[in-house]
């Protein structure tokens, strides 16, 4: 077993400043501090690993986003150019009735059927026309439609480059927090090791349904844990440092860090 004074040295690395310094800690406190501080940093990274899922999926929803815009605009522009050509085919159709109407015209010598056939050409020209009209409209919007497309393909190259960028980073954020938790619960282990199987039950009892921490200071006669005030004799107890003290409102397992 390694000495108290490297436990108190890891103790102290392990806290925040001046937290343990100066603090007189039961022996047996010092290595549940150590290993409590490792169970809290091994709970952080399990929280951050659940995370990385979510990143994940929202990076890829954007990425989908992104082809999914690309690929509208590529179905409105087909859209366009469909209705397009079937007005080009509509002004053909009128075009060849015209013709055929004319020859009509020609050929009959009575002025009436001249006239209503005079007649039904005008209308196909001013059908013409509309329809001409239409598919400049269309034409034009193609056009934007076009350049919107453009934009947005180059938009989409840009957020794949990125997103990609972001994914691998994730992979290999994993792997990384992977790694430490890997670290962390082999340190974890060793110092169990080392604790009595009791305490050791009683701290992981108390730390998996306290949710934060089963070990926390008294100051000024206040658990910090409940922030209830325990009694002046379980504070003298904890002061002493001879024994393990438990807050009598929480059950917490108590040291001063005064």
């Amino acid at each position: 077993m390694r000495s108290i004074s490297w436990l108190r040295r890891a103790v102290i690395d392990a806290a925040p400043p001046n937290q343990y310094v100066g603090a007189r800690v039961h022996p047996e406190l010092e290595q549940l501090l150590v290993l409590q501080d490792r169970q809290q940093k091994i709970r952080q990274i399990q929280t951050e690993i659940k995370t990385l899922p979510l990143q994940r999926n929202h990076l890829e929803s954007q990425l989908a986003a992104s082809a999914a815009g690309v690929e509208a605009l590529k179905q409105k522009g087909r859209q366009l150019e469909m209705g397009r050509k079937k007005l080009e085919l509509d002004v053909g159709t009128r075009t060849e009735t015209i013709s055929r109407l004319k020859t009509q015209q020609y050929q009959t010598r009575k002025n009436d059927e001249f006239q209503a056939i005079g007649h039904e050409i005008e209308r196909y020209e001013n059908e013409i026309r509309r329809l001409e009209d239409e598919e400049l409209e269309v034409m034009l919007a193609a056009d934007k439609v076009k350049a919107e497309l453009e934009a947005a393909e180059k938009a989409a190259r840009a957020t794949k480059e990125s997103i990609s960028r972001q994914l691998s980073d994730l992979e290999t954020k994993s792997k990384t927090l992977e790694s430490q938790r890997e670290e962390l619960a082999k340190e974890w282990d060793a110092l169990a090791d080392k604790v009595d199987g009791d305490l050791l039950s009683q701290f992981e009892r108390l730390f998996n349904s306290k949710g934060d921490a089963a070990i926390v200071a008294i100051e000024h006669g206040v658990c910090t844990g409940c922030h209830m005030k325990v009694t002046t004799a379980t504070a003298s107890q904890v002061k002493a440092g001879k024994e393990i003290v438990s807050c009598e409102n929480c059950g917490r397992i108590l040291y001063d860090a005064q």
